[in-house]
């Protein structure tokens, strides 16, 4: 079978529809091509793993994260497997969406334009 399964398609679908209030902050600044007329999908299946927010034809995955992420090693097993799919990925906690958003998408903007991989932050 080519693609995601049903049953993780169906579960995206499901987190499309209960995101936190800071994944709907940032969709709504990142849907309608609105950062450097960039495409960005939500909830995408990769693999066996469910990316918050995508960029295809970037390559670029975007977290947005709570403090049940913190120190994860989860995480870490998840962000080598799409780095050696040939993603980058960023990671933002909640607080910084929501109290800087500007300043998220300013590190969005710059790793949209930069072809090397940028460190996260934290």
């Amino acid at each position: 079978m080519r693609g995601p399964s049903r049953k993780t398609i169906g579960f995206a679908r499901r987190l499309r529809g209960n995101q936190t209030d800071a994944e709907t902050m940032l969709w709504n600044r990142l849907r309608n091509r609105q950062i450097a007329r960039h495409k960005f999908v939500r909830q995408c299946p990769i693999g066996p793993y469910i990316c918050d927010f995508v960029c295809r034809e970037r390559m670029l995955v975007i977290e947005v994260d709570g403090g049940q992420h913190a120190e994860s090693s989860k995480d870490a097993v998840r962000d080598d497997f799409l780095r050696t799919l040939g993603y980058r990925v960023l990671r933002f906690w909640n607080n910084d969406v929501l109290g800087n958003v500007a300043g998220v998408l300013d590190v969005i903007a710059a790793a949209l334009q930069d072809e090397i991989a940028p460190d996260a932050p934290s």
